[in-house]
């Protein structure tokens, strides 16, 4: 099963029913993904979540996540600062080197710096990209 981390943004996103990115919050239910997260980023789901959709829906979300068996929980040991020009997001890269994931999913074009770059063993896609994945589709480069 695939690793990934999936940067705020994305979540939030997958959470209005309406959303055509809704599928992805339902195939992690589903387990058809791990989602790997680290203290750092479940402290920013929580508060950009509350900001954004108030601290009930916030709070479930939070909930199912922390206690999905698909959630693999990372202590990151190392910081590698790859994100120079949001040094905020570092900790999703962190994350994912840790955890060994395949896909950090995000919107945010300053993870350019390691999209399809061979010297990392994951990359950074779009959500568009990633919704295709679990449909059945391939990474196209």
């Amino acid at each position: 099963m695939q690793r990934i981390v999936l940067d705020t943004n994305c979540l939030l996103m997958s959470i209005p029913r309406k959303s055509p990115y809704h599928q992805i919050l339902l195939d992690f239910l589903a387990g058809k993904y791990l989602l790997c997260v680290s203290n750092e980023v479940v402290l920013e789901y929580e508060e950009i979540l509350t900001r954004k959709v108030g601290s009930l829906v916030a709070n479930n979300i939070i909930n199912a996540i922390l206690a999905s068996s698909n959630t693999i929980f990372i202590n990151p040991q190392k910081r590698y600062q790859l994100i120079k020009s949001d040094p905020d997001d570092n900790k999703f890269v962190d994350c994912a080197i840790s955890a060994n994931a395949k896909y950090i999913v995000s919107q945010d074009h300053h993870y350019d710096v390691i999209r399809f770059n061979p010297e990392f063993d994951f990359t950074a896609i779009d959500i568009d990209a990633f919704l295709a994945i679990l449909k059945g589709g391939s990474l196209v480069n």
